[in-house]
């Protein structure tokens, strides 16, 4: 009797020591396509999950368009069908203009430090809970592919320049905010953006970061690029289902989300490191010649900015309190006049 008793307890034991270092497994689906910088990044984010957690958690890290759609992830993260993604939060803007605005509030920054800064010190962190959770969501961290490059075959030394500028950009805020500036946006796929500016049906384009549009020969058909850019740095989310999260030991979730912090500063690094070695190579060619905007200039693009910022604000009340945060966030850092 005393030793089935015994076997009992050992065993009440084992189980329970097994719960306690229960392993997680999750399948996550990013907006990047394999092979593309960003998503081999992301997939070293994925093995560093399981590194820091000792192989407690594991994350199998998808291509854009593996399970659902680029722009499905979120449904399918509270359905169930998938874990969590890595995805550009501008996807999901016609559920709520609030994450196109969120997302990419074109003008805003001239740093990926000051977007990570704003998340973390400037209440984006709390927009983003509030953002995910009623679609059953939990946000972890944010990450970037950094300031984009503007590809241009004009110089182009400041605002005044872009008027009448006949230039590619996506729908939405991007285009909205060039047309204010007086630019003449037109709404083209990437894969024309070549031999478009090549024939001259377009002297401009928002395509990619410097060393991407560079490796794509952009520069050989618009010698007149703008970097660091001045106009889109996109808010690339790291999230996942909530409820999943919630079954998480709270040392598994902290190291989750440093995981996505040191990700995010890698990336950083390493596009940065990519970008500076195409702008030598560039420059050494002599057949290019790189324009930077003054402060002042960027200044005022993101003043023409926020006139369109605030009609997305008008188009729901969470698009409102991203407006309401962000313009406080800016002022009271020096980026906007009060």
């Amino acid at each position: 009797m005393t030793k089935t008793f015994t076997i009992t307890l050992a065993t009440a034991l084992t189980l329970s020591g097994a719960a306690v270092a229960q392993d997680y497994s999750f399948r996550f689906q990013s907006s990047d396509p394999a092979g593309n910088p960003n998503f081999e990044l992301q997939k070293q984010w994925a093995e560093s999950v399981a590194e820091l957690t000792d192989g407690r958690v594991t994350v199998e890290l998808l291509p854009v368009d593996s399970i659902v759609a680029h722009n499905e992830t979120q449904d399918a993260i509270a359905a169930g069908i998938l874990d969590g993604h890595i995805t550009d939060t501008s996807y999901f803007a016609g559920k709520d203009p609030a994450f196109g605005l969120i997302a990419n509030p074109v003008g805003a920054w001239s740093d990926p430090q000051q977007m990570f800064d704003f998340v973390e010190q400037g209440g984006g962190h709390e927009l983003m809970d509030e953002l995910l959770s009623p679609y059953g969501l939990e946000f972890i961290g944010v990450s970037t592919p950094g300031l984009e490059a503007f590809v241009s075959n004009v110089p182009l030394e400041g605002v005044d320049d872009l008027k009448g500028l006949k230039l590619r950009a996506p729908e939405g805020l991007v285009q909205q905010v060039f047309a204010a500036a007086g630019a003449a946006p037109v709404n083209l796929p990437g894969s024309e953006v070549f031999t478009s500016l090549d024939k001259g049906v377009i002297d401009a384009a928002d395509y990619s970061v410097f060393s991407v549009n560079h490796a794509q020969g952009m520069h050989d058909v618009a010698a007149h690029p703008v970097y660091p850019g001045f106009h889109s740095m996109p808010l690339v989310e790291v999230s996942m289902n909530e409820g999943k999260w919630d079954e998480l030991p709270d040392d598994l979730k902290g190291i989750m989300e440093e995981s996505v912090k040191q990700f995010a500063q890698n990336q950083i690094a390493s596009l940065k490191e990519a970008d500076q070695a195409a702008l030598e190579e560039a420059n050494a060619s002599g057949e290019i010649t790189v324009h930077d905007w003054s402060d002042e200039e960027r200044a005022k693009f993101r003043q023409i900015a926020m006139g369109e910022w605030e009609k997305v604000a008008g188009r729901s009340e969470n698009a409102q309190k991203v407006y309401d945060t962000l313009t406080g966030y800016l002022t009271e850092n020096g980026l906007i006049a009060e």
